[in-house]
């Protein structure tokens, strides 16, 4: 056969020629990879053309070829060969390396890395067993050459990167490697340094020489190879290797920081031994690199590297640096915490945070943001927070972060020295800009930090900051070249440093009311300023934005000296009504907006928060928000709602139910006797009154037309707007006996607990039939004839706002915001109306039951009239608007229904509902998973392929939302599971301006059992219900969501068939439908391990509990792919008949080994071939502890002992 291997290594040539020339034809190319395919599957002579193919009179892609037949032999028939041919192998791939490389400079980096891996393949496969001289082999190559010992140097790296690091091999081979590695490891640290050593000696002593200029770089290549191979092994080896001959390894690699050839990878050795985990005690030699010449060294080095020209290694160099002096403040943060321990902090521990400190005021951001974590983790620690030198170092900390927050060094300007640094480190403005507010929300919560330990200087420098703003000019900047034109805009170098200034004031001042005590308050101080900002004029609608942000941050001081609450409330009701500079209807600057928004948003919170001091000065209030509202054109329908939500809150105060009723029907009632007129309930009879009531008819026509049905919009946006901040800010008292006193108390209940009016309810119930009746109507509008009659430009104003489906979508904001708002157009307005009357109206109705419960469940046909209403033409509602009524009505709703509504409201309500949903997302996700690869001429339009994403995604969404729903109300621990449903999308059209100063806040809370709610248990004590609950629980298993699934498995399913299985046992075939769903649900998510674990764990439970009462369910357990059969039966005769308890990880992971052919696996390892890899004998036996002789033991006893066990 020998005399086949040139004719075919010429074959294996010319096809390998054609696959990778680029003028090859297709089908010539695959006709070649399938030749060269087929040879190294079946082909008997793969081992000598590989090795003849490898050789270096080839060119470097044969080669590598020929090498990769030799890997592939390896791999896939290294079990199948005789002792002989694996020597003959093994002996020819060292040959290969010793004499078949070109010089260093010269080989191929490709072809270095194929030789490496087949020594690494055969030694996971012989090592050490069969292959003892192993080692010596290698130190033997070193000799040969600087090819050879740069290519032991990748050996040794790749072989601990296969053991240790990726663990890709069996864990009886793997120990067997792992653990001679450690044994030997004294060794083969000392083999790596010394070769390190020598090559570096010997490129310092040649690169000083021209003539051996080739040489040297030859040498600094294996140098490099070394400190590469190095940094796989210090991360795991011994302490001891790193620290042995007096710390000489991070001497050396300390002193080839300043080797500009070497100091990169010498920075990342040092930045891995630095980050080393493992026990504490085993850390402490490191903090050597704490003392004066280490830390002076890593400096120079850095500052060296800062101050030569900008290159993109340099730039790595210092990253490294910073990472490495950033992980040593982590280190000293864990060593000193420990008591027992007794780390003491560092003498040099200034010199330290000056280095730090150094960093975070670089001009690259990413240098900045990557040391941030690492002051947090200072400031808050329990030992060095409390030490001197670190709290003279807040103030320089604080001045560097007002540096760093200023919003600059975008990549595509040069306004800033940071800005070259981000054209390095991102690829746009846009990315910089996703980053920058990461990293300044970042930076707050560490200022907020440093304030904490130190809150009067931080106070101190913020008060310095904002004096110097307010006497300041605005720079409106160069972009503002037309006369007149004074405005800044978001690039204007004033808004950029108001911008920062605020964020750095609201940091510190929040710190300064929480940890100083009141009588400890900076009040003069703090009230001076709060004068300077109320004097402050400027009709610039961006400055005046930061100004009212820094009024709020200040409002706390009004409650030490109340005469500031009326010069407080009139700054921010003029701020309401700034002059708009262009028409209304047409376009708005969105600054001009942002300011009325802001103040409504400040006198909401103010009437909130400090409603005791507003109360002496309501009247003021009140006749100045009449005033305001009594001019039609001024405010826009949400300004007005914010002015009424503003005195509703200040009325909840008088804590009388007449006074706070009287004021409700002095704003809300006009508006309600609007929506109740006969005219308007004519509108909302039918979807053909309802379009021409509110002039959408005008979309039937291609030309601008004047828009008639305007005042008809504004007017029921206002009541609906009003109506909604009503039920969400009219309240009673907290204290059930002013609560008594003020009237609110109407009745008690059952239990004794008091029944509470509200003072809106009567205006509420009184509207209550126009709002189903408006929402029916809306409903409506996607009937298919009302749209066909209607015509596309229609259609269009149903569809979902284009904000909520950037949100939905994840598309990129604009970087920075344009300063004017989009013209608009009748499209615009119609389609902005629909959403957020629809939105309003949800709202109002999931209100209604935590605002007002005693009055709004005794409805007569609460029930009926919202089935009626609410879901009527459910089928064309789209999904969108379908979410946002589970999210906002029905859960509300439900949450809030005292238990006697149960069986009138709920169970009217969810069972069918259930059962809805479960039919209409089953046929949303048949359809998704039908879905396949369609030519382009199928598209009808071009934006088709993003409408199918879309709406995928808000089947997601919708899916979602129902798992929510459901865990919401049979859950009991929902406060942490079941709160977070996604992205809140499709919310954001209906927001009152009242709650843009709300943030959401998400507290942890303790993983605890889980039990169902009261509700739960009634409604699976209902069998209907009960059936349908099951349904859609365990459905979520098998559709394509991932958070859907990972919620329904690990919090749902369980305690739901649990409690049902407890009730009555299930029929057959629901029981094979759940466990079915459940194995299906491994096969779908079982490669996400977020999905994989709950999965295999709600497996076990659910067959554990089923087997025994379902035998039907050995035969589904039969079907899973690969199953051992022999070993199921085992576990079913344990589970059926048990002779012993065998512990349930046991049990589990036994039962994990029997559904192991249906868990899903990734796209890139389903066709995979398979590995195989044999174990070889073992290298240590275990010793058997032989039984004693009972005689010996007995005669070593004492005789009286002996007695009592004889007869």
């Amino acid at each position: 056969m020998d005399e086949q291997v040139p004719a075919l290594c010429e074959q294996l040539v010319r096809a390998v020629t054609v696959m990778l020339e680029p003028e090859s034809r297709q089908e010539y190319r695959l006709e070649a990879l399938k030749f060269c395919e087929e040879f190294k599957e079946r082909s008997p002579l793969c081992v000598p053309c590989g090795l003849q193919l490898s050789n270096r009179s080839h060119s470097p892609c044969v080669r590598h070829f020929g090498l990769h037949v030799l890997e592939h032999v390896i791999k896939f028939r290294w079990n199948d060969m005789s002792r002989e041919e694996k020597v003959c192998l093994k002996d020819s791939v060292m040959d290969l390396i010793s004499h078949g490389m070109h010089p260093i400079l010269e080989e191929e980096s490709h072809i270095k890395d194929m030789m490496a891996r087949i020594v690494v393949e055969m030694a996971k496969r012989e090592w050490p067993q069969h292959w003892p001289d192993l080692l010596n082999e290698l130190d033997s190559l070193t000799r040969v050459g600087e090819a050879q010992t740069e290519l032991v140097m990748f050996i040794l790296l790749r072989l601990a990167e296969d053991v240790v690091t990726f663990q890709n091999l069996p864990t009886q081979r793997r120990r067997d490697i792992q653990t001679t590695m450690t044994q030997k490891m004294d060794v083969l640290f000392a083999f790596m340094l010394n070769i390190l050593q020598q090559s570096v000696q010997q490129y310092q002593h040649l690169k000083t020489d021209p003539a051996n200029s080739v040489k040297a770089q030859g040498m600094c290549r294996v140098a490099v190879a070394s400190l590469k191979t190095l940094a796989g092994y210090i991360d795991w080896v011994a302490i001891t290797h790193i620290m042995a001959d007096n710390c000489k390894l991070l001497g050396m690699l300390c002193v080839l920081l300043s080797e500009p050839e070497l100091q990169l990878e010498a920075a990342e050795c040092l930045l891995i031994a630095v980050s080393r985990k493992g026990k504490l005690e085993d850390r402490i030699p490191l903090l050597i690199l704490f003392g004066d010449e280490a830390i002076e060294y890593i400096l120079s080095v850095a500052q060296m590297a800062d101050t030569e020209t900008l290159e993109e290694k340099r730039y790595i160099l210092l990253k490294r640096i910073c990472q490495l002096i950033c992980t040593l403040g982590t280190q000293i943060c864990a060593l000193t915490q420990s008591p027992d321990l007794k780390v003491n902090v560092p003498g040099n521990f200034n010199k330290y945070l000056e280095t730090l400190l150094s960093f975070t005021r670089h001009a690259s951001q990413f240098l900045t943001s990557s040391t941030i974590l690492t002051w947090g983790t200072i400031f808050r620690h329990e030992v060095l927070s409390r030490h001197p030198q670190l709290l003279a170092a807040i103030p320089d900390f604080l001045r560097s972060s007002m540096v760093s927050i200023v919003r600059v060094g975008f990549p595509s300007k040069d306004n800033s020295p940071s800005c070259k640094y981000s054209r390095m480190d991102y690829e746009s403005d846009e990315d910089f800009n996703g980053f920058f507010n990461s990293f300044r929300a970042l930076m707050g919560g560490v200022v907020r930090a440093a304030c904490y330990l130190d809150p009067h200087t931080g106070f101190c420098i913020a008060k310095e900051w904002l004096q110097f703003q307010l006497s300041a000019p605005l720079d409106p900047g160069p972009h503002n070249a037309q006369p007149g034109d004074a405005l800044c805009s978001p690039t204007s170098t004033s808004f950029l440093q108001w911008e920062a200034m605020t964020f750095f004031c609201e940091c510190v001042t929040s710190q300064l009311f929480r940890v100083v005590p009141k009588e400890e308050l900076p009040v003069a101080e703090g009230i001076g300023l709060l004068q300077q900002v109320l004097s402050y004029e400027t009709m610039d609608p961006l400055i005046l934005s930061f100004v009212l942000t820094n009024l709020s941050s200040l409002m706390p001081f009004i409650t030490c000296l109340s005469s500031y609450v009326p010069p407080v409330l009139s700054k921010l009701l003029d701020a309401i009504s700034f002059p708009l500079s262009g028409d209304m209807k047409v376009s708005k600057s969105r600054g001009e907006m942002n300011v009325r928004r802001h103040a409504n948003s400040s006198l909401i919170k103010v009437c909130r928060d400090y409603p005791e001091l507003v109360q002496p000065h309501f009247e003021q209030l009140h006749a100045r928000v009449t005033a305001l509202l009594g001019e039609e054109q001024l405010l826009t329908q949400m300004g007005k709602c914010a002015l009424m939500e503003a005195l509703i809150l200040a009325s909840n105060q008088f804590k009388s139910y007449d006074r706070q009723q009287v004021l409700l029907e002095e704003l809300i009632g006009p508006l309600v006797s609007g929506c109740v007129s006969e005219k308007t309930q004519r509108a909302f009879s039918g979807p053909d009154e309802f379009i021409s009531f509110v002039g959408a008819d005008i979309l039937m026509h291609q030309q601008e037309e004047e828009d008639r049905g305007a005042p008809s919009r504004s007017q029921l946006s206002l009541c609906t707007f009003a109506l909604l901040g009503m039920v969400k800010r009219s309240q009673w008292p907290t204290d059930p006996e002013e609560a008594k006193a003020g009237g609110f108390v109407i009745g008690y209940s059952a239990s004794g607990a008091p029944l509470l009016r509200n003072p809106g309810a009567r205006l509420l119930l009184k509207v209550l039939d126009s709002l189903l009746a408006l929402i029916r109507t809306m409903n409506n509008l996607y009937l298919p004839e009302v749209m066909g009659k209607m015509g596309d430009t229609f259609c269009k104003s149903l569809n979902m706002l284009a904000m909520d489906r950037k949100l939905l979508m994840g598309t990129s904001q604009s970087a920075i915001e344009d300063c004017d708002l989009p013209a608009k157009t009748n499209l615009s307005r119609i389609q902005f109306f629909f959403a957020s009357l629809f939105d309003n109206c949800c709202q109002i109705l999931g209100h209604c039951g935590p605002s007002m419960p005693h009055e709004f469940y005794s409805v007569p046909d609460l029930a009926s009239r919202l089935l009626s209403s609410v879901f009527t033409n459910a089928d064309n509602v789209p999904d969108y608007r379908l979410r946002l009524i589970l999210r906002v009505l029905v859960k509300p709703l439900i949450l809030s229904c005292p238990a006697e509504k149960y069986e009138s409201l709920v169970c009217p309500i969810l069972g069918p509902l259930i059962i809805y949903l479960y039919q209409r997302l089953s046929q949303k996700w048949l359809s998704i998973n039908q879905r396949t690869v369609v030519s382009e001429e199928d598209y009808t339009e071009e934006d088709s392929e993003c409408q199918e994403v879309l709406e995928e995604q808000l089947v997601r969404q919708l899916t979602r939302e129902v798992v929510d729903l459901i865990g919401s109300c049979c859950i009991a621990r929902k406060s942490n599971d079941f709160c977070a449903s996604g992205a809140e999308v499709g919310h954001s059209a209906g927001q009152a301006d009242g709650d843009e100063e709300e943030m959401m806040t998400t507290e942890a809370v303790a993983p605890g059992p889980i039990e169902l709610t009261e509700l739960g248990q009634f409604l699976l004590a209902n069998e209907e219900i009960s059936t349908s609950l099951l349904v859609i629980s365990f459905s979520p298993l098998v559709w394509k969501d991932t958070m859907a699934c990972q919620k329904a498995a690990s919090h749902l399913c369980w305690p739901l068939l649990k409690q049902v299985m407890s009730a009555s046992p299930l029929p057959a075939d629901a029981a094979l439908c759940v466990f079915s769903n459940i194995l299906c649900g491994l096969q779908t998510h079982g490669q996400h391990e977020s999905c994989k674990f709950p999965l295999v764990q709600l497996s076990f439970q659910t067959y554990e509990a089923l087997r025994p009462q379902y035998p039907e369910l050995r035969g589904l357990m039969e079907q899973v792919p690969d199953v051992p059969r022999d070993s199921l039966e085992q576990f079913d005769a344990k589970l059926l008949a048990p002779p012993q308890k065998v512990g349930e990880k046991k049990r589990r992971e036994h039962f994990k080994k029997l559904i192991a052919g249906c868990i899903g696996k990734p796209l890139g390892e389903q066709f995979r071939k398979e590995v195989h890899i044999r174990n070889l004998p073992a290298l240590f036996k275990k010793k058997t502890k032989s039984a004693p002789d009972s005689d010996s033991v007995l005669s070593s006893c004492d005789s009286s002992l002996v007695a009592l066990f004889q007869p």
